[in-house]
């Protein structure tokens, strides 16, 4: 047996190069080369945002306080008029209309969507034969184009012949004026709207609902909670940050619908069913008074901002509650 002397030296362990000192010149580089590289990668989708995003908002902004016309394509100059675009479309007599249509158009179109989509989402949620097919079935709406199924639907609706009018027949019921009557054609145009959304709500609705965990159920079931009062106490609170996410969605994509109002009506009868969004674009696209056409589209902005700031902002309160 070998042991240890006090004149035996002691073995000292190997030594690691542990990189760059901190604070030495090769690490100041090492960190400012990490730091290039990330900004590289994240380059191109700053780019993107700014060239496709960033860039049209700065220039609807410039163009609603500007005399901008079909001339200014060819001068290249337009004069600065300051509010007079926000004025003149503030003051004119289409704009009261506009805003009830477009509050009209859009509450009910969300109302009825979220309350059909849930409605489908808690159907679905139960294991049935079929249900797989019968959920893709359900997207179908949404893949298709909005302008085709806004054709499918102007036929469907037509007076003379169409299918719903036909249907309706048979029980004795006259040709409803579905399209071109003034009471009706809002009605009408948010009842498609309606149908475009519901695919929508009831896949996000749905997921959300994949999340809850069925232990909760079993427990609720324990204590008599079934039906109603588990959707309350139970579905209702663990899908609330879904509802928040598909309510703001939907309101701003209903807000800016142009495609089905005009494809059905293009905004009448008699201004029926116009909103702000139609409106933008029948200045901008159709009377090519762009710097009106502006303005509108940034009033349509902010009450799109401020809805979604105002209701996620009760939502957040509500949750911290």
């Amino acid at each position: 047996m070998t042991t240890l002397n006090a004149e035996t030296p002691a073995i000292a362990p190997p030594v690691r190069d542990s990189g760059p000192v901190a604070g030495s010149p090769r690490r100041r580089r090492f960190r400012l080369a990490r730091s290039i590289s990330k900004w590289l990668f994240v380059l191109p989708a700053v780019l993107f945002v700014l060239v496709f995003f960033g860039y049209p908002i700065v220039k609807n902004l410039a163009m609603s306080f500007q005399d901008y016309t079909t001339t200014t394509f060819y001068t290249g100059e337009a004069p600065w008029v300051g509010l007079q675009n926000y004025i003149t479309t503030v003051t004119s007599s289409l704009f009261s209309t506009t805003m009830l249509n477009t509050a009209l158009f859009t509450i009910g179109s969300i109302v009825l969507q979220f309350a059909i989509g849930l409605g489908l989402a808690l159907f679905f949620k139960r294991n049935f034969p079929l249900g797989g097919f019968l959920r893709s079935l359900l997207l179908l709406p949404w893949l298709l184009p909005l302008i085709a199924s806004s054709a499918v639907w102007k036929w469907i609706l037509d007076q003379d012949s169409g299918a719903l009018n036909q249907f309706l027949g048979v029980f004795g019921v006259h040709p409803v004026p579905w399209l071109v009557s003034p009471s009706l054609a809002l009605i009408a145009v948010i009842g498609v709207n309606v149908w475009l959304g519901i695919p929508f709500n009831a896949t996000i609705l749905y997921s959300g609902l994949q999340g809850v965990p069925e232990e909760l159920y079993e427990a609720a079931a324990l204590d008599g909670a079934v039906g109603w009062r588990a959707f309350r106490h139970i579905t209702w609170p663990s899908i609330r940050p879904v509802v928040s996410v598909v309510i703001v969605l939907g309101v701003v994509y209903t807000l800016k619908v142009v495609d089905v109002i005009l494809g059905l009506t293009g905004g009448g009868p008699a201004n029926s069913t116009q909103t702000l969004a139609t409106w933008a674009y029948q200045k901008s696209f159709v009377q090519f008074a762009f710097g009106e056409g502006a303005a509108i589209s940034n009033i349509l902005i902010v009450i799109s901002l401020v809805f979604a700031v105002v209701y996620l902002y009760m939502s957040r309160k509500e949750v911290d509650e």
